[in-house]
């Protein structure tokens, strides 16, 4: 035991602080490497479901959700919870939604405080018309093709995300 505190408290030597350091960029690296690759797919989907559709990604996840709840309607705070957003995103995401006849928001007769979201037949036939985001068995869109020496995808065109 007295060995490992020891070891603890060693002070790092310069050729420790070397390694850790070129540890640490490599780790940095792939991290940017990470974002970048998740910002291109991230702005490719949304670029095809709003060019598409009229659907950002928030909006079609929300649209999918009350689909999968295959329910008449769904409790707000359970819709909001299962989104990626804030509430106050969330909610203003279903405004937008309720705006385009795509939702509507009923309040409950047990509780006056709570609200029900309800997909619409528009909003049930524009997320069926949308094409899903790439899974596992597609083949990645072409601007996340990797193609360079180092397997890094393409990046984004300049503005267009």
């Amino acid at each position: 035991m007295a060995t490992l505190a020891k070891d603890i408290t060693r002070p790092v030597t310069s050729v420790n602080a070397a390694t850790d350091s070129s540890a640490e960029r490599d780790l940095v690296h792939e991290w940017h490497e990470l974002l970048a690759r998740h910002s291109t797919v991230s702005c490719a989907i949304e670029r095809a479901l709003q060019e598409g559709h009229g659907l950002g990604v928030s909006e079609f996840e929300a649209l999918e959700r009350l689909v999968e709840m295959d329910k008449d309607q769904c409790r707000g705070q359970d819709l909001f919870e299962s989104l990626p957003l804030s509430q106050s995103a969330a909610s203003r995401l279903i405004a937008r939604l309720e705006r385009e006849g795509l939702v509507t928001r009923e309040i409950c007769e047990l509780d006056r405080r709570a609200i029900f979201i309800c997909i619409t037949d528009a909003g049930r036939a524009r997320y069926q018309a949308a094409p899903a985001p790439p899974n596992a068995r597609s083949s990645p869109p072409p601007c996340t093709r990797r193609t360079s020496t180092n397997n890094a995808p393409s990046p984004p065109a300049k503005g267009r995300c």
